[in-house]
């Protein structure tokens, strides 16, 4: 399928599309339809203006007439009046508009007994001098006649032929095919910008939970818009708040717990240092210490989740710079092997924690570690790379999972609980970040850590 039709489906398929079919559809049939209207209307117009002529010249007839009927009459005998002659003696007879004898009753009265017949003959043809045409005038023009009969002041009845130009209504250019289809252009074009500012409250309402999806602690979306969508608005940002305090309230929980351990531990380890037996005393201590640490763990793992830091805008290289340095001071082989030149605005803390993280991991496992940086379009990608065993490619997703250790053997003597990749990966999530990880070619490990230049504006899926 081609990138053109598959952006046809997948929009006629989006609400915005649906919108801007239905409105393309109802303003470009309503404005043909209105032009349609019109078009008959402007006809209907010219037909009257027509009519309006015949009676009025018959109007005009039954006054000369009776002013003065035989200057009158002289008058039609040697043709000297416009548009008005005396019957014709051989003619045909057509369907005259019904509108015409009711305005002809109208304006000369019912004393009068008005009648009027349409002629279908050539009433103009006996009239036309081809020796005195006009220039450029090849044959008679197209004149349209009427027969209007009725009684003068004094009672007689008269007969004369009102004759005018015929009808001719100019062709209306805009309802050509090329201006229909700039109708249907437009109609498009204002379907297509209206919907989309209808659906702007939706966008946000979108990337608002799909933020919520990845960090506990997005920013509030601005209220504005219509009624109802500042009401979703506000129903969506108290939601937000109810699970952060629901949140917090765990934490602090724990917190609590963990706190109150302390005191019972630290005795517990003091009893345990009275025992006489040195190997079973290093036994105990050495549980013990492993208990006070999972303690402190899960309560680490608990808060990782959970993050109040405000968002800040920091330079990529000199906080991995920073990190590098760091590690070097503590002898630790940790280079840095590719900058990328960029500011992001992220979560600086969260971020420098969950690199900690994936930098120590490296150096428990493969004695080393290597950071690059890359941009690919508006999206970082910082990579963590090792030397270590690498991981089977079924456990790289289990090795998120809390308290899951890659080599258990070297585990036991590196230390740890198991759970610096799922606190990395929470970091991660606290400013839309994407981690995974991937064994790398010629063995170890590679742990890239993907998020957009402005974390907090479009949150990374996944």
């Amino acid at each position: 399928m081609t990138r053109p039709v598959r952006f046809l489906r997948d929009y006629t398929a989006s609400l915005a599309g649906r919108i801007t079919l239905l409105l393309m559809l109802g303003l470009a049939g309503a404005s043909i339809a209105a032009l349609f209207v019109a078009e008959y209307v402007r006809i209907r117009s010219l037909q009257q203006l027509q009519l309006e002529r015949v009676v009025a010249s018959s109007a005009d007839m039954a006054k000369r007439f009776a002013d003065d009927p035989e200057a009158t009459q002289r008058l039609l005998d040697q043709r000297r009046l416009f548009g008005v002659r005396n019957p014709m003696r051989e003619a045909s007879f057509g369907r005259t508009d019904e509108k015409l004898p009711r305005l002809l009753a109208e304006r000369l009265g019912p004393a009068a007994q008005a009648k009027v017949r349409r002629i279908t003959t050539d009433c103009f043809a006996d009239l036309f001098d081809p020796g005195n045409r006009v220039a450029g005038q090849a044959s008679a023009p197209a004149v349209e006649c009427w027969e209007v009969s009725f009684n003068d002041s004094r009672g007689v009845r008269r007969t004369i032929v009102v004759d005018l130009p015929a009808l001719e209504i100019p062709h209306n250019g805009t309802l050509g095919p090329t201006y229909l289809l700039l109708i249907v252009i437009a109609s498009a074009l204002v379907s297509g910008f209206a919907a989309r500012l209808t659906t702007v409250p939706l966008r946000r309402l979108t990337i608002a939970a799909r933020r919520f999806s990845v960090s506990i602690d997005p920013e509030a979306i601005p209220e504005t818009g219509p009624s109802e969508v500042r009401t979703a608005l506000e129903t969506f940002n108290l939601m937000q708040q109810r699970v952060r305090d629901g949140f917090r309230e765990r934490t602090h929980i724990l917190s609590a717990i963990a706190h109150d351990l302390q005191t019972p531990l630290t005795r517990l380890r003091l009893r345990l240092e009275q025992v006489k037996d040195p190997a079973l005393r290093e036994k105990l201590v050495g549980d013990l210490g492993v208990m006070q640490g999972l303690v402190r763990d899960g309560l680490e793992l608990a808060r990782s989740s959970e993050s109040r830091e405000a968002w800040s805008v920091v330079d990529i290289d000199s906080l991995l710079a920073s990190l590098v340095e760091d590690h070097a001071e503590l002898g630790a082989d940790v280079s840095l092997v590719k900058t990328c030149s960029v500011s992001a605005r992220v979560k600086p803390d969260a971020l420098i924690r969950c690199l900690q993280n994936l930098v120590g991991n490296a150096l428990k496992y493969g004695g080393s570690a290597e950071l690059s940086c890359t941009l690919e379009g508006s999206r970082i990608e910082i990579a963590v790379c090792d030397r270590g065993p690498g991981i089977p490619p079924d456990r790289i997703e289990e090795m998120f999972e809390p308290f899951v250790r890659g080599d258990a053997s070297r585990s036991r003597t590196t230390g740890g609980t198991g759970i610096g990749l799922t606190i990395a990966r929470a970091q991660a999530r606290t400013f839309g970040a994407v981690l995974t990880l991937a064994n790398r070619a010629g063995g170890g490990t590679i742990a890239r850590l993907t998020f957009p230049r402005d974390a907090s504006a479009t949150p990374a899926e996944g």
